[in-house]
């Protein structure tokens, strides 16, 4: 009657077995350790490297617990922060002797490493990721500019426009942006008309207006098209402005190496992003808050235009800016407005050189902004074409060269007065793609590593106090029974920060408060089925069959009772949001391993306690009150 098979006693025991296997990653912990990448594109850090890594460390007789390698670079494991301090300070002298840190060869980082055994991490066994207000950190709110988003993305409209109508070959007057609106020129109507025809068809998005001539305005003067966008892609161009910003953070941020980094939207027009763990918050800061967008201007190369905006006239159209020269000189040139091509175009970008080997980055332009390169360079053969590169607001112009020919291909490199670390930064903003609105950084607050300390050593402090506390109880008043429901308290447990940690799940604070709640929902079944079995037996039941009928009929109850918290545990994981999902998500596998533990390990454990033994007369579960004769059952 309460004996299982074989294979159930197996079962439950692999079970125990991995909750433990994959739970220990936890337990040991993590280790201090420096991190070794390249500051370089042309420098490649392999095992080839790790030789004289171990050298510098050995020389300045600093003992490291492990050198791995990965595709991040090299990262040297260490007993204490003590070695941590003194290898970052070591490596940093020996690998890069400039004084310059724009100069630097390499990029020596304090990070942290698992402390687990190779054997554990081979197997997948690794800890789960601590959240920001754990590990520490950096936390950004971010304000995204949707007027510039529209701006932009007029430009690009207006880029699209011009190449359209040559393609049409229609003949036009000129295509500018000004303000919130699109104003297409032509000389006659006929030519107006098949214009309109071709963008409604084109482009949707747009609402046209014809504006006619004056009365009194001479015969050949131009009439007008403007094109505005419509509200309902007004709103739509702020919902993929959102989320292609938010897919570039998380991009960006990939690149710099963060693990489980939260990105999330905050009502409108706002972006969160917190980066558990990360210490050089400057560095992080920097990326993130740079908002690289790429821009092809022409340059106005009128006669004494120029020197006419040096003077306070600036010519109707342009716009007077800096060029940095490779002496590191700056000097004035003046620009048209009009945006020939745009980063939305931009498909890769990488480091590399020029033709006389100084930095420079290589980009690569989908199908549609190579045409546009091509038309434009083989129209303005002789001309200077700046390449601009556009961050929180200021633009710079990185190099204007003279168009020496036709440009076919959809390839162009961007080079001029900088460094490789300076090629690599433009490359990984260039590469992880464009921004689709401009952003500003609007707070910002940082979690020291000392204050997650404190917070998991309370977390961990207040869950063990609370399990302490419900075993105590437990034992002393269900005797056996409430000693084999501990060790079930204590499997689910072991089951729930495993499944964690296979999910690579982040904990934060209301992860440990789900915990917590989750053992004491736990336990809750483990009462019913005690209970239960305390009423069989009260009822007159033999104790084999009352601990039979105790697991059967309370069952149903467990079930139900668990279905219920189920569903508000689902509400919050479908509805909730950032610390509220990760509440959800714990609660959510608490319920199913609490029901696992509950019903099928406490059973096998009082299975083997008692389902062996064929004269069974007492069973260890406490004071049972039996009616006296004479009054209600």
């Amino acid at each position: 009657m309460n004996r299982y098979p074989l294979w159930k006693y197996i079962t439950v025991l692999a079970a125990l077995l991995f909750g433990f296997v994959y739970t220990l990653p936890n337990l040991l912990g993590s280790a201090p350790a420096v991190q070794v990448s390249s500051n370089r594109a042309t420098l490649k850090i392999d095992d080839n490297f790790k030789p004289r890594v171990e050298e510098i460390l050995a020389a300045a007789e600093i003992e490291n617990t492990g050198v791995f390698v990965d595709t991040t670079g090299i990262k040297v494991r260490f007993a204490d922060e003590d070695a941590q301090t003194r290898a970052r300070i070591a490596l940093e002298k020996a690998l890069n002797p400039a004084s310059d840190a724009a100069d630097h060869d390499y990029v020596v980082a304090l990070n942290f490493l698992s402390a687990s055994p190779q054997w554990l991490t081979g197997i997948g066994a690794l800890p789960m990721y601590l959240g920001l207000d754990l590990r520490g950190g950096v936390h950004f709110l971010l304000q995204v500019d949707m007027p510039g988003a529209e701006l932009r993305r007029l430009d690009s409209i207006s880029a699209d426009l011009r190449t359209l109508m040559r393609d049409r070959d229609l003949r036009y007057a000129g295509i500018d942006r000004e303000g919130k609106t699109i104003v297409l020129r032509f000389q006659n109507a006929e030519t107006l008309a098949k214009a309109r025809e071709l963008i409604a068809d084109r482009f949707s998005e747009l609402a046209l207006t014809e504006v006619e001539a004056a009365a009194n305005a001479d015969e050949n003067a131009a009439i007008s098209l403007t094109a505005a966008m419509r509200p309902e892609a007004l709103q739509q161009l702020s919902e993929y402005a959102l989320k292609q910003n938010i897919s570039t953070l998380h991009n960006r941020i990939n690149e710099l190496g963060v693990a489980e980094p939260v990105i999330t939207q905050q009502g409108a027009d706002r972006i969160v992003v917190q980066l558990p763990g990360v210490l050089d918050t400057g560095k992080a800061k920097d990326m993130i808050g740079r908002t690289a967008t790429l821009e092809l201007r022409m340059v106005d190369e009128t006669p004494g235009a120029l020197n006419a905006a040096l003077s306070g006239n600036l010519p109707y159209g342009d716009e007077l800016l800096t060029e940095h020269e490779r002496d590191g000189r700056k000097r004035p040139i003046l620009l048209k407005k009009q945006v020939v091509l745009t980063g939305e175009r931009l498909t890769n970008a990488q480091p590399g050189v020029d033709e006389n080997g100084q930095p420079a980055v290589h980009l690569d332009f989908d199908a549609s902004g190579a045409r546009v390169i091509r038309a434009i360079t083989g129209e303005n053969v002789g001309k200077r074409m700046a390449i601009l590169l556009i961050e929180k607001g200021r633009a710079e112009v990185v190099t204007a060269p003279v168009i020496r020919s036709e440009i076919g291909g959809g390839r162009m490199m961007i080079s001029g007065s900088m460094r490789m670390s300076e090629a690599n930064d433009i490359a990984l903003l260039l590469r992880a793609g464009s921004l689709a609105a401009p952003m500003e950084i609007i707070e910002e607050r940082t979690v020291g590593p000392s204050l997650g300390k404190e917070n998991i050593q309370k977390g961990f402090d207040s869950t063990l106090w609370g399990f302490v506390a419900v075993v105590t109880f437990m034992c002393l008043y269900y005797r056996m029974f409430g000693l084999i429901s501990s060790i079930a308290l204590t499997a689910n447990l072991l089951f729930l920060v495993a499944l964690l940690s296979m999910l690579q799940a982040t904990l934060t604070l209301p992860g440990i408060a789900a915990i917590a709640l989750t053992l004491g929902m736990a336990i809750d079944a483990n009462v019913l089925i005690n209970e239960r079995i305390r009423e069989e037996l009260r009822a007159g039941l033999p104790p084999q069959a009352a601990i039979h009928a105790g697991y059967e009929r309370a069952f149903d109850t467990i079930l139900d009772s668990n279905l219920t918290t189920l569903i508000a545990g689902l509400a919050l994981l479908i509805f909730g949001s950032g610390p509220v999902r990760g509440f959800a998500v714990v609660h959510c596998l608490g319920i199913f391993t609490s029901i696992f533990s509950a019903v099928t390990v406490s059973r096998a454990l009082v299975n083997l306690v008692y389902g062996y033994q064929r004269k069974l007369t007492h069973v260890s579960i406490g004071q049972v009150w039996k009616p006296e004769p004479g009054t209600a059952k």
